[in-house]
């Protein structure tokens, strides 16, 4: 109890201690940069953003340093006499700013002699400055931009935050700088397509960055020891940064992803930072080949000229999990159809690696392990898909279809979709999976779920209902039957239009047993909703309907 008091007060006491003298001013921001400092850079999850590793508790401490007026206390050191004390109240604000909208939203309307804080770390990155300065205040900058504190269209962004740390990648920089000006620049563009495209064509960034695979320089002369030890100390957290950074820029843009690949070996690089010792650097390689892999014509060209598939399935296997997250998101995109890596892949056994992603507890895994399913299903030959089936099993099918998280339930009723396309495919499956399928098709239609998922469900029986044998599973189970009568009346648009083209494949009077199953559904008052329909104001609804009724008369 006694500690918690103290711990109470120590905030509080330091706080009051910063008007003592420049000595105390320059160690207290220190103190409190240490509470939540940014210890180093890891990017996690489908956004890649760069993640700090916080000290225990680093979010909590910008909030507690935060309401114990840090803020208020800490701006005016930042036009201090001391450099010191000034350079630890900008690494103060830089801690306390990043990921907290919070914060950074307070900071922009901070007054220190009459001038906003933004202007003030707008003076501070001008090229007279120390390096040091110049790009602490651009960081402060670009956590306020990403806080969305500032926006990304700002001059103060534009014309001055991204130019100087675009500065801090050139030759003339010292190593730690051009890794700290390139990562942070890599997370100030990663969510901006804009800001994206200023930055490819500022000094020739993407050029600039080919040169950070140039460490450690050759060395012949043994005084040079030194230097090739810093360089090697170095190499990786500059190949690190240039991935990230290539990653960013090419996250939108065609036309930049092409400069990237066609900057020098920038294939090879990629290849070879996949199996790189260093797990940053191997990680970072890979989210520079998801950004690229976004690219249809690249997929199509360099993609195949390197057979990047190879090293990719590579690194999926045992790798940690920040790992087989964004190279199992690369996966997606290689097995595309229009993709050429897509047949030797599949060779290479991804059906069995992506089955067992499915039953993964981390729901990003999941969800791209069923999201590869779903391209690897889609326009697949029969026998790929009899062993999509086989690897799945029918249980792990009900398990990811009764999965908590909507994207996994999507992605999964978007790959029995495509498994259940085409008329032989459709009654195959149907004739060996049909009673397990209706009924996860029941649950989910009586479930409690958003009209995306309730759309995509009719869109199966649609298929179901387009099948030559596998219409049968539909017109002999009452229970479904009556679940498309009812959303033919439904309020939503898109799930009436869904239910109709079920009916409209089950009424086609061109396919065997047509008449039997018209007069039932008629006496089930199909045809009534039909007429109300082709009334319908919504022109798709109208036209399907009347389409639907013209089979009744033929």
């Amino acid at each position: 109890m006694k500690a918690d008091k103290k711990d109470a007060t120590v905030i509080p006491h330091l706080m009051a201690l910063l008007s003592r003298s420049r000595y105390t001013q320059e160690y207290i921001c220190q103190i409190f940069s240490h509470c939540c400092k940014l210890r180093h850079w890891h990017s996690c999850g489908f956004k890649s953003s760069p993640q700090p590793l916080l000290c225990a508790n680093g979010p909590d401490h910008q909030t507690i340093l935060f309401n114990h007026g840090a803020v208020q206390n800490i701006a005016h050191l930042l036009v201090s006499t001391s450099y010191k004390v000034r350079m630890q109240a900008l690494k103060c604000f830089s801690v306390l700013a990043f990921e907290n909208p919070q914060v950074s939203m307070t900071l922009v309307n901070v007054l220190v002699d009459g001038e906003l804080l933004p202007q003030i770390f707008v003076k501070m990155l001008q090229r007279d400055k120390p390096i040091e300065m110049q790009l602490t205040s651009a960081k402060c900058l670009t956590y306020m931009c990403r806080a969305g504190a500032i926006r990304t269209d700002d001059n103060c962004i534009v014309l001055k935050t991204l130019p100087c740390l675009v500065r801090m990648c050139s030759k003339e920089r010292l190593l730690e700088e051009r890794v700290e000006g390139a990562e942070t620049l890599a997370y100030l563009i990663e969510t901006d397509v804009e800001l994206q495209r200023i930055a490819s064509i500022t000094d020739h960034l993407i050029a600039m960055l080919a040169d950070y695979f140039k460490y450690p320089s050759s060395v012949s002369a043994i005084t040079d020891i030194k230097r090739l030890d810093h360089d090697l100390k170095h190499a990786h957290e500059l190949r690190q940064a240039a991935f990230k950074l290539y990653a960013s820029l090419g996250a939108n843009d065609e036309d930049i992803r092409k400069k990237i690949i066609e900057t020098e070996n920038m294939m090879d690089r990629i290849v070879n930072g996949l199996s790189e010792s260093s797990i940053k650097v191997r990680l970072a390689a890979v989210r520079c080949l998801h950004s690229l892999s976004r690219s249809v014509q690249q997929l199509r060209t360099s993609f195949q000229d390197h057979a990047v598939w190879k090293p990719l399935m590579k690194v999926l296997q045992n790798a940690p999990d920040e790992i087989l997250v964004v190279a199992s998101s690369t996966l997606c995109n290689l097995l595309l159809e229009f993709s050429p890596s897509k047949e030797p892949i599949l060779e290479s056994g991804a059906v069995e690696l992506l089955c067992s992603l499915t039953q993964s507890e981390n729901l990003a895994l999941r969800v791209n392990g069923i999201w590869a399913l779903m391209n690897m299903a889609f326009q697949a030959e029969q026998k790929i898909k009899s062993d999509i089936l086989r690897g799945l099993s029918t249980e792990q099918l009900f398990q990811l279809l009764s999965d908590s998280d909507v994207n996994v339930l999507m992605k999964t009723l978007g790959l029995l979709r495509n498994l259940l396309s085409t008329r032989p495919h459709i009654d195959h499956i149907m004739s060996s999976h049909g009673k397990q399928i209706m009924q996860a098709v029941t649950l989910i239609l009586e479930g409690e779920h958003n009209i995306e998922v309730k759309e995509q469900t009719l869109c199966i029986l649609a298929n179901i209902a387009d099948g030559t044998t596998a219409k049968e599973l539909i017109m002999t189970n009452d229970d479904i039957l009556q679940k498309i009568k009812y959303y033919m009346s439904h309020s939503n648009a898109k799930l009436q239009l869904a239910a109709m083209f079920c009916i409209s494949n089950l009424v086609w009077n061109e396919e065997e047993g047509s008449q039997e199953r018209q007069d039932k559904l008629r006496d089930m008052g199909i045809v009534d909703i039909l007429h109300k329909l082709s009334q319908s104001s919504d022109p798709n609804l109208c036209d399907k309907a009347k389409t639907a009724l013209q089979q009744y008369l033929a």
